[in-house]
């Protein structure tokens, strides 16, 4: 990417962005709340054109797996959790397809890679926060994806499942790309490699440590948060 420029209408959300992303790269993103993060994911994906600059790809942009913000999916929408892996085989969701004998066994792969093996029947209505997640980001790697982006998949789930979470990106991140949107820096920075901090400009950090310091010259203002064996914040100091 390069010298990129974003805006809605007449508000500029990106200005002048440039971003290098190699291979097997594991890029951390974050940023306070309107910065720019999910834009910036958008004109990677080809759901945004940028008004100013150029993005050039080395392999094919359908080689993306993407795990949205939220869940954009109706749980009342009769398909199971199997169906919706599977659709990641495919342009849509077309349940209806019979699958050859190496899909369906890629299909039995993905679901015990993201622990659902047992719940493949399940219709997504009656499964939990995190085993719709697990369900979402199954869908995003089905078609081993050379690059995986997910904006913020940790809201919304427990703690076990968030951690059991981070460590399958580790893994993930041995065969793809990953780029991962969060406000959780310190839960995050065991596990990624770099870090590009976003807000209307892009400030990239080659390394997944960062302090205060460095996010006020990045005009990044996020919390800091440590690891310990109770668990806490570390937050400016207050003077009565």
């Amino acid at each position: 990417m390069k010298h990129i420029d974003a805006s809605y209408r007449d508000k500029v959300v990106l200005s002048n962005v440039s971003l290098s992303i190699y291979e097997r790269d594991f890029i951390g993103i974050i940023g306070p709340n309107g910065g720019g993060k999910t834009t910036l994911l958008k004109i990677i994906l080809g759901f945004l054109k940028p008004v100013r600059g150029k993005i050039a790809y080395t392999f094919d942009r359908s080689e993306i797996g993407y795990l949205p913000q939220g869940n954009q999916i109706d749980d009342r929408f009769p398909i199971t959790v199997r169906e919706v892996v599977a659709s990641g085989l495919e342009k849509g969701l077309k349940i209806q397809k019979k699958f050859s004998a190496r899909e369906k066994q890629r299909i039995n792969e993905v679901l015990e890679k993201v622990g659902l093996t047992k719940l493949h029947r399940r219709p997504i209505g009656e499964l939990s926060g995190g085993e719709l997640q697990r369900t979402l980001l199954g869908r995003a790697i089905a078609s081993s994806p050379r690059m995986l982006i997910l904006d913020e998949p940790d809201t919304h789930v427990d703690n076990k499942f968030e951690m059991e979470l981070y460590r399958l990106l580790r893994e993930l991140n041995e065969t793809m790309t990953i780029l991962l949107v969060s406000h959780d820096l310190g839960t995050i920075s065991p596990y990624i490699k770099s870090i590009a901090c976003v807000n209307r400009s892009l400030h990239y950090h080659p390394s997944n440590e960062i302090n205060e310091e460095q996010l006020k010259v990045y005009n990044c203002p996020i919390e800091l948060i440590t690891h310990g064996p109770v668990p806490h914040r570390v937050m400016k100091t207050h003077n009565p």
